[in-house]
């Protein structure tokens, strides 16, 4: 039997990329049309065979995590470089299909000038960009898009064109430029809406496979939780209040242009690449100083902000990178913020990393209870949970890992400073698994704040006996290092 409602291939069947427990479900909010769009986009590269050359490239905004979703090549930029980003990739990969799938806030403000320069190069990459007259994510301040008199966090008021101005009509202005080829607004308010708007999104990457140039599809997308309305409320919002600020037309349309050129494909030589960015020394001699059954060290830390989980992370891996190991640490902000955890993701390998993503740890710190709950499940078979049992009291995990209780904080408060908490936590991780070596370590603690040095020193100690009296009590055979 034919399947006719399936998720586009386009799609991960599981978002595992994302850091939360549940891997079928996205991080929009309930009614947000980010994913009714992104389904349009997924759809539109199945039917045009492209996946295999797609990049998606995400900035700073609700769809940062866009690479949680899509199973194309990935790019994440910084907040409104992402046309800078796109160009940078097309140029590289002539034959590549690149989207820039941008906010109202990261196109039409903090990435003015790059989508407008982008634009006016003509090059040939598709823009998605997402009209939703807020700033979505970070709270719903005023965007250059916010209509007049509008109610933002920031235009409490309403926004006034003798304060604020006026709302900035990005696919007129664009539309004003000689190299683009394609400029359309449409709208996600209704069932036939939508379907303009997927007609618009095939038609804007039919173009960037034609090599015609730029392109650019306008949006304008319901954000119910900014603007403070149900999800159907939301929609009719749209066709109420946006309409006749943002008509929906066809602003460009240069489809009879003839193509740019296709310029040659880079071919690059590995190795001179290495050498420019002087990396001397070939893999095999490098692997050859590391411990043969050295295993490949994949960390996911987490805790309250102000526990000392990025230091931490960066400390085990500048630790860990003193002895010549590869190592990769990632932080991560933004909207993970929300659900009460600070964490960063620690690779260290014999090896080189292909990602600092870290979706199924060997190993998770979790320093207070909703690390725990948020990160327990992705543990991989066999992998170890160390955890704060001064703050983690309801404890269920999955039954293929092996737990440790330490309580750190109460260790670094006996010890007189409960800033220390991360580094007792640092030796009872050194201590199980061998990452790095405790005196490696130690000698970063003196670049840490002097006065909590001595400190610093007896919170390693106390971690290391932890983690002695942990092996000892389980019979572990990994207690490898000691502090002289």
């Amino acid at each position: 039997m034919k399947d006719v409602f399936k998720k586009p291939d386009s799609f991960y069947e599981f978002f595992t990329r994302s850091a939360g427990v549940d891997k079928e479900a996205t991080h929009y909010c309930p009614g947000c049309g980010h994913g009714n769009l992104h389904k349009l986009i997924a759809e539109a590269i199945d039917d045009l065979d492209i996946a295999d050359r797609t990049v998606f490239v995400s900035p700073v905004g609700c769809s940062v995590f866009g690479y949680y979703y899509f199973h194309v090549g990935n790019v994440q930029s910084a907040h409104g470089r992402a046309p800078a980003v796109a160009t940078g990739i097309k140029r590289a990969l002539p034959h590549s299909i690149v989207i820039s799938y941008q906010g109202d806030g990261d196109l039409a403000a903090i990435g003015a000038n790059e989508i407008l320069q982008a634009a006016n190069r003509g090059e040939s990459i598709t823009v998605i960009f997402v009209n939703n007259a807020i700033y979505g994510m970070t709270g719903g301040q005023m965007a250059p898009t916010t209509l007049i008199d509008m109610k933002t966090t920031t235009t409490p008021y309403g926004r006034h064109a003798e304060n604020e101005g006026y709302p900035l009509r990005i696919s007129e202005l664009l539309a004003t430029l000689q190299a683009p080829v394609y400029i359309e607004r449409c709208t996600l308010e209704d069932s036939k809406s939508i379907m303009k708007t997927r007609k618009a999104i095939r038609r804007a990457l039919e173009l960037q496979i034609a090599n015609k140039g730029f392109s650019l599809i306008e949006v304008l997308s319901p954000c119910p939780t900014g603007w403070k309305l149900d999800p159907i409320d939301s929609r009719e919002w749209i066709t109420k209040n946006m309409l006749n600020v943002f008509p929906p037309a066809v602003y460009k349309d240069r489809a009879d242009a003839p193509s740019r050129p296709t310029p040659p494909t880079p071919v690059y030589d590995g190795d001179e690449v290495l050498k420019i960015i002087g990396i001397k020394e070939s893999d095999a001699a490098h692997v050859a100083k590391l411990p043969a059954d050295f295993p490949t060290h994949k960390l996911v830390l987490a805790g309250f902000g102000g526990q000392g989980i990025l230091l931490l992370g960066q400390l085990l891996a500048k630790s860990s990178m003193r002895e010549g190991k590869f190592v990769s640490w990632l932080p991560s902000y933004g909207p993970e913020m929300r659900g009460g955890t600070a964490n960063c993701h620690v690779v260290v390998s014999r090896e080189r990393i292909g990602s600092p993503f870290v979706t199924n740890p060997t190993l998770l710190v979790a320093m207070n209870q909703p690390s725990l709950e948020k990160f327990a499940d992705s543990v991989e078979p066999g992998g170890l949970v160390i955890y704060d049992s001064s703050f983690v009291k309801d404890v269920k995990l999955p039954a293929h890992v092996k737990a440790v209780p330490v309580p750190f904080s109460e260790i670094a408060n006996d010890l007189g400073n409960a800033k220390v908490a991360n580094v007792v936590a640092a030796g009872t991780i050194i201590g199980l698994t061998g990452i790095t070596g405790a005196d490696s370590f130690k000698s970063l603690l003196g670049s840490l704040r002097k006065e909590l040095l001595d400190a610093n020193l007896k919170a390693l100690a106390a971690g290391l006996a932890e983690a002695r009296h942990f092996g000892a009590m389980s019979n572990q055979p990994s207690v490898k290092a000691t502090v002289s």
